[in-house]
């Protein structure tokens, strides 16, 4: 099992990093953030509902005071356990009183706040009626790098769910391909991500032939041949960060042209990788990888961005895509996955996980590039 031996994070690490966000709000001219369950959530505070149901759950940070956490009567015993929770005050509500008056005292009546992109609707709607001088943005506007620079500790989490997508793929290459079903090597790529320490798998994406042409196929029914090009994209989560690689194999030999655009993309994905600078825009990264395609004629079938932010969920801001002007900072964690996808015929994609270093990048997937050769 491929794991890492760092010890829990703690009331205080969880401490630091809502008085970072409290900070971060307030220099962005919020009047301070409210917090949904979902992955904001747990990074703030270490906390998850049991579910996620209709009575509101919110953090409330705002920068001097102690962040707040409004929590159901019937939650607030799990509350209480989270690991950040020496760190926040607790105010619970019962059923039958008006959750948003409870939330709404512990506001400015004005201003606008950032609040989590997962917020249910009425819950916001709530506020409002309560709050009517205030205004909302979603977090990934208002502050978009909130969880993207990882510090050494969560660095070490994302290695090893990084070495643990790379040991799943050394299991999957020795398995037969050839007349089997997608969905079987997927089960396949699923288990092995489990045994290798993931609690969460979140894609497994083996597409095919034909089927590799689409991006996002997942898996199908489809039996797989002899000849095949077949994409393998897989991650989730271990130890709560996430794990998320691309390398496209071959069933028995290839001709010379899939030979072709599989060198094409994995020197794309090199030219990405060798962008990743600190202070380099996070667009220039998608420029020098499909500068490459480009070149090669193949622009017209490369039709996605070329990679995206990854921390305690797999997908995540920044984007490495034109347009983002984000400079890299050291510690920003995302994905370079240029593709090459032939419509009708077959796909290509390879992708790492990429974290910028004080000179550079680092890469935390290191399984063969080149093209691998499966029964």
């Amino acid at each position: 099992m491929t794991g890492s031996t760092r010890a829990p994070f703690t009331a205080d690490d969880y401490r630091d990093r809502m008085d970072r966000a409290a900070r971060a709000a307030a220099d962005a001219g919020l009047a301070g953030l409210l917090v949904a369950p979902g992955p904001d959530l747990v990074w703030l505070t270490g906390y998850a509902p049991p579910a996620v149901t209709e009575r509101l759950t919110l953090l409330v940070l705002v920068q001097g005071r102690t962040p707040v956490l409004v929590v159901p009567t019937l939650e607030a015993p799990d509350a209480a356990q989270a690991a950040g929770a020496p760190a926040l005050a607790l105010r619970d509500w019962t059923d039958g009183k008006d959750p948003y008056a409870a939330t709404a005292a512990l506001l400015a009546g004005t201003g606008r706040f950032g609040i989590s992109d997962n917020a249910w609707a009425m819950h916001l709607l709530g506020l409002q009626r309560a709050l009517p001088g205030t205004d909302y943005a979603s977090l990934t506007d208002a502050l978009p790098m909130l969880r993207a620079v990882k510090d050494p500790a969560e660095l070490e989490l994302m290695a090893a769910a990084g070495a643990a997508a790379d040991a799943t793929f050394e299991e999957i290459r020795k398995v037969s391909f050839a007349g089997r079903k997608e969905s079987e090597v997927g089960a396949d790529l699923a288990d092995l991500l489990r045994q290798f320490g993931h609690s969460q798998v979140d894609f497994t994406i083996v597409a095919s032939g034909p089927n590799g042409a689409n991006p996002h196929h997942e898996v199908g029914e489809r039996v797989i041949e002899r000849g095949d090009m077949v994409v393998l994209d897989f991650g989730g989560l271990k130890d709560g960060y996430g794990s998320d690689t691309s390398r496209t194999v071959h069933v028995g030999e290839p001709t010379e042209e899939e030979r072709r655009v599989h060198d094409l993309v994995r020197e794309a994905q090199e030219a990405g990788f060798r962008a990743v600078k600190p202070g380099v825009a996070c667009q220039e990264v998608d420029r020098a990888a499909r500068a490459v395609i480009a070149e090669a004629g193949y622009g017209e079938y490369f039709i996605h961005r070329t990679g995206h932010g990854i921390g305690v969920t797999t997908h995540e801001p920044p984007y490495m895509i034109e347009g983002e002007r984000q400079p890299l900072v050291p510690g920003m964690c995302f994905s370079v996955e240029p593709g090459i996808y032939l419509p009708g015929r077959f796909g290509v994609r390879i992708e790492d996980i990429v974290t910028v270093t004080e000179d550079g990048g680092c890469r935390l997937n290191n399984t063969d590039r080149e093209m691998v050769i499966v029964d």
